[in-house]
């Protein structure tokens, strides 16, 4: 067959059409919590309340093209290539003589030059290092037989420049963090370990124990230690006061020198979440993507079945002009951008879609007990509806309450009667079709799972196309385990109606200097907005680094337990709906 010059480019140009299609086809957000088949929790006084999916203390690294996330107790690990789509390869990193539930608790992972290592928490048991140079395959060897570092909560840190390794370890509500030379031959301790930071619960309102951090009835824990080098200057990474909680973060101290001594930076936490959907964002590793732009992955808590129930959170960090480290997760449980799209992470990477059905009308198919229908669309993750079977034909409506544009729709689905322990082999996946309707009579489908083979726990759906409609209908085909159960059935794009207007009368209580008063402590209150869903505080100990953030739903006072005694501070406020999020309010300084 013969094709003129002419043919040929069209041939071309029909080519690179098709191509640019695609690629703009392409997803271009997430939504925490990542959607990664978790694991059942393996330990048997765990589950006590029912079993269910647990994960924490992730750690992802960008290496040779691939990102890698390790978390505990995963009987494996992940990789993808755009952290979205993440697979996973079962590996277990024992050796028979380790007859333990904690295979990989809280792992280090870190590389050297063309080698990725692992490691798990060791306490007092000897494990080894675990070296790859081609992890996207269950490909690895022991580099170490026996660490002697011997670590719970370990971080190997290479210090690229210098050519030096360090570990740093350590979680406890008595002891501090300590650090270590590492031998660059043989990966064993050299020279001294030196304790390195201590909480300052006395003076950081973030670092006392509880869900508000406002229980004194236990010294609070610190952990998750993990270190990142910039320009020069060594970030000291922890987790506090304790997973269980929503106001578990991050916080970090930073030195010239790798083993310090180290100074409290001024703007802490660095990783703040517990507001929203998805709450907490301790216990995580900071990292860099493709385009050595930097993220926080960390912990999200649900605790309903046990305090240790939890999920993954990734968010979009960075560090300022000033070398201070943030971690940006003011609507971080929303739509948000991916490193495809090369967002600003201060202020870029929200997508701007909005929660289009919180606390709607639902109706559904049948209720099991008190597990009611509104749980399904509270914003309350660690609620859930459940239908009286795993059957197919389960469904549930959500009712948008005005024609909307929807762009994303994220299903969560919760933990009820399922028989799993452990990392199943093979799954069913989650089977369901997804209708969309203007009447809530003629249904038109939206998204067809109903051949599904994955493990789909937390699935995100990003519309090729957005859908114009009142009303959502998903409808059961199949579950891998358990009952039809949701714990966030979430809509997101913009409604039809009008943003919120600009809160009125934002104050914050807070203890005046050199008198009597808790200066941990600030108290909230502002006039409702009437067509505000929720609120979203900013706080900073500068007007122009107010990097902190808590989301409010249906409230118009919040306590906030969480600043450091003596310094200053600095809040804003702004209100949401459906329809967007209105102008901030003047900035309100604090003494």
């Amino acid at each position: 067959m013969k094709y003129t010059k002419i043919t040929f480019f069209k041939l071309l140009f029909i080519g690179f059409l098709f191509l640019s299609v695609q690629a703009e086809a392409q997803q271009k957000t997430y939504c925490n919590p990542i959607n990664i088949d978790y694991g059942y929790c393996p330990i048997p006084n765990f589950v006590t309340q029912g079993k269910h999916r647990t994960t924490a203390d992730p750690v992802i690294t960008f290496f040779k093209g691939e990102y890698y996330l390790f978390s505990t107790n995963q009987w494996g690990y992940w990789h993808s290539k755009d952290m979205l789509d993440w697979k996973f390869i079962s590996r277990k990193f024992l050796r028979p003589e380790h007859d333990v539930y904690d295979e990989l608790c809280a792992p280090s992972l870190s590389f050297v030059n063309d080698t990725l290592l692992v490691v798990g928490s060791t306490h007092g048991k000897e494990f080894p290092i675990w070296m790859s140079t081609n992890p996207s395959k269950d490909d690895w060897k022991e580099l170490v037989h026996k660490s002697e570092a011997a670590a719970w909560d370990p971080s190997i840190f290479w210090d690229k420049e210098k050519d030096e390794l360090y570990e740093y370890y350590g979680s406890s509500n008595l002891y501090p963090l300590y650090g270590v030379k590492l031998n660059r031959k043989t990966f064993q301790p050299e020279g001294d370990v030196i304790p390195l930071i201590a909480l300052n619960d006395d003076e950081h309102g973030w670092e006392r124990f509880g869900e508000n951090n406002d229980n004194t009835f236990m010294q609070p824990f610190m952990e998750g230690a993990f270190m990142t080098k910039y320009n020069n200057k060594y970030y000291l990474q922890y987790g506090g006061p304790g997973t269980e909680f929503s106001g578990y973060g991050d916080g970090v101290y930073v030195s010239d020198k790798p083993l310090g001594p180290f100074e409290y930076q001024s703007h802490n936490p660095f990783s703040y979440k517990p507001g929203g959907f998805a709450r907490g964002a301790g216990h995580g590793a900071t990292y860099q993507d493709d385009k050595e732009a930097f993220w926080h992955v960390s912990t999200i808590v649900i605790g309903t079945k046990n305090n240790f129930e939890r999920r993954i959170g990734i968010w979009p960090a960075g560090f300022d002009k000033d070398g201070i480290l943030y971690s940006n997760t003011a609507y971080g449980d929303y739509p948000t951008f991916l490193p495809s799209q090369n967002k600003n992470h201060l202020n870029d990477n929200f997508s701007g879609w909005m929660i289009l059905n919180y606390n709607k009308p639902v109706q559904v198919s049948s209720t099991l007990g008190g597990y009611q229908a509104n749980n399904a669309v509270n914003e309350d993750i660690k609620t859930y509806w459940s239908a009286k079977t795993g059957a197919k034909g389960e469904w549930l409506i959500s009712d948008l309450g005005e024609k909307s544009t929807i762009n994303a729709i994220q299903i969560n689905f919760a933990d009820q009667d399922v028989e799993l322990m452990g990392k199943p082999e093979k799954t069913s996946g989650h089977k369901y079709v997804l209708y969309y309707s203007d009447n809530n009579k003629d249904w038109k489908v939206a998204v067809d799972k109903s051949k599904n083979d994955k493990d789909v726990p937390h699935d995100y759906i990003e519309l090729e196309k957005p859908i114009n409609a009142r009303y959502l209908k998903i409808e059961n085909r199949g579950m891998p385990k358990g009952k039809f159960a949701l714990s966030g059935f979430r809509a997101f794009g913009k409604g039809s109606g009008k943003i919120p207007n600009t809160v009125n009368n934002f104050v914050p209580l807070r203890a005046e200097p050199r008198k009597k008063g808790e200066r941990r402590n600030v108290w909230f209150k502002w006039q409702q907005e009437p067509l505000a869903d929720g609120y979203v505080i900013y706080f900073g100990k500068s007007p122009d680094k107010m990097y902190g953030s808590i989301m409010v739903y249906g409230k118009n006072e919040y306590y906030f337990n969480g600043l450091d005694r003596t310094d200053a501070y600095y809040f804003q406020i702004e209100a949401f709906n459906n329809n967007g999020i209105s102008a901030r309010t003047t900035i309100k300084k604090s003494e």
